[in-house]
C-alpha cells in the first residue's frame, strides 16, 4: 500500500524552493526545444531579445506586466484568507464590462472625469463577481474552485453576447465590434505607457500595507491558517473572507478595466487570453508576497512577449512558453508536496495502524 507520510520538517525555505522549481522547468523546457531540434540557449536569448532587446519591446513587456501584476495581488489577497480564486478570468471580464457600460451610458459628457467613475464601477463589478462565490462557500458549504471556474465561462459568454448583439458597433460593417471607447476614457500615457504601471505600483504598496500593516491583514492571515482558532479568537471568519473576495475580486476587475482602456481602447472577448490564469500561477510562485508578484509578473511577461518574438525569428510556435509556464507550475507544486511530504509503501496492517 502506497501512503503520504507528513514529514516532520519542511526543509528549504520557500523562495529556495521556488528558484529550484524555476531551474528544473527551465532545464526541462531546454530539453523539450532540444528534441524538437534548436539550440535551447539560442531560443532562450532570443526570448530576451524579443522582450527587452529594444524600447518598443521593452514597452510591450511591462504591458503585459501590468495585468498581471494587478491580478496576482487580487489572487494574493484571496488565498491569503484560503478562498482559492479560480475565477481570476471572469472578474477580468466583469470590470471590463463595468467600465464599457460607464463609457456606453456617460461618453463623453464628463470628460476626463468619467475616468474615477470607470475605475469605480469595475472594481465594484468584479467584487461583486468574486462575491457571489464567496458567500456559497460561506453560507452553503459550496466548493469555491468549481464555483469560481464555471463563473469564468458565464463571464466570457456575457462579454460575447454584448459584443456580437447589445453593444454591437452598428457601424463597424457588420463585424462583431463594440465602439471604441472615446479619447477621454482611455487611459493617459505616461513614458510612452499607459498610466496603469503606475497605478500598479500603487497597488503593490496598498496590498502590502493591507496585508502586512493592517488589523484586517491579521485576522484574514489568522483565518487563513486556521479558521475554527481564528473563530475562538473572536475574529469573524465569514466576514473576513467574504471582505477578501471582494476586494481580491475588485482588483481582477481593475486590471480588465486598464486593459480595455490602456490597450485595446474597447471590450472583446480576447482581450485576456489566459492572462487570469497565469497570474494564478504568479501569485503561488510569489508566495502571496506583494513584492515577490513584480518580479514573477515581469518574469511571465518575458516569457510571453518573448514567445511571440521567437514564432517570427526561428519560426518556433509561441506556445513554448506556455509549456514552460505549464512545467514552472507543476515543478512548484511538486516541491512543494514532496518537501511537506514522504512516499512509503507500507504492509496492509501498518497501513491501518
Amino acid at each position: 500500500m502506497i501512503r503520504t507520510i507528513k514529514k516532520e520538517s519542511a526543509g528549504a525555505d520557500g523562495w529556495k524552493r521556488t528558484v529550484f522549481s524555476l531551474a528544473v522547468a527551465l532545464l526541462v523546457t531546454a530539453f523539450l526545444i532540444a528534441m524538437l531540434g534548436y539550440n535551447p540557449f539560442a531560443v532562450y536569448g532570443q526570448m530576451l531579445k524579443g522582450s527587452l532587446g529594444s524600447s518598443y519591446q521593452l514597452k510591450e513587456t511591462i504591458n503585459k506586466t501590468i495585468p498581471l501584476l494587478v491580478m496576482s495581488l487580487g489572487v494574493c489577497i484571496c488565498l491569503k484568507g484560503q478562498f482559492v480564486n479560480i475565477g481570476v478570468e471572469g472578474q477580468f471580464f466583469l470590470g471590463a464590462i463595468g467600465a464599457t457600460f460607464v463609457v456606453r451610458k456617460i461618453g463623453t459628457a464628463m470628460g476626463s472625469g468619467i475616468l474615477p467613475v470607470m475605475f469605480l464601477l469595475a472594481f465594484v463589478a468584479g467584487g461583486l463577481w468574486c462575491l457571489l462565490p464567496a458567500l456559497m462557500k460561506v453560507k452553503l458549504k459550496v466548493n469555491e474552485i468549481v464555483v469560481t471556474l464555471m463563473l469564468n465561462y458565464v463571464a466570457l459568454k456575457i462579454v460575447s453576447y454584448l459584443q456580437y448583439v447589445v453593444w454591437k458597433d452598428p457601424k463597424a460593417y457588420g463585424f462583431p465590434k463594440i465602439a471604441n471607447y472615446p479619447d477621454v476614457a482611455t487611459l493617459p500615457k505616461v513614458f510612452g505607457i499607459h498610466c496603469g504601471w503606475i497605478i500598479a505600483i500603487a497597488l503593490v504598496i496598498a496590498v502590502y500595507l493591507l496585508l502586512d500593516r493592517s488589523k484586517f491583514g491579521y485576522e484574514l492571515t489568522a483565518v487563513g491558517l486556521n479558521p475554527n482558532t481564528a473563530r475562538y479568537a473572536s475574529i469573524n471568519a465569514d466576514k473576513v473572507v467574504m471582505l477578501a473576495a471582494f476586494i481580491g475580486g475588485g482588483l481582477c476587475g481593475l486590471a480588465g478595466l486598464m486593459q480595455a482602456s490602456g490597450i485595446e481602447r474597447t471590450m472583446n472577448d480576447q482581450m485576456s487570453q489566459g492572462l487570469g490564469f497565469t497570474a494564478i500561477v504568479i501569485a503561488y510562485m510569489a508566495r502571496l508576497s506583494p513584492a515577490g508578484s513584480v518580479l514573477v509578473s515581469l518574469f511571465f511577461a518575458i516569457m510571453l512577449q518573448g514567445g511571440s518574438y521567437i514564432q517570427s525569428s526561428l519560426q518556433i510556435p509561441s506556445e513554448i512558453s506556455t509549456v514552460l509556464e505549464g512545467i514552472i507550475l507543476l515543478t512548484i507544486l511538486g516541491s512543494e508536496f514532496f518537501t511537506k511530504y514522504r512516499i512509503a509503501i507500507v504492509g496492509k496492517g501498518e497501513g491501518n495502524a
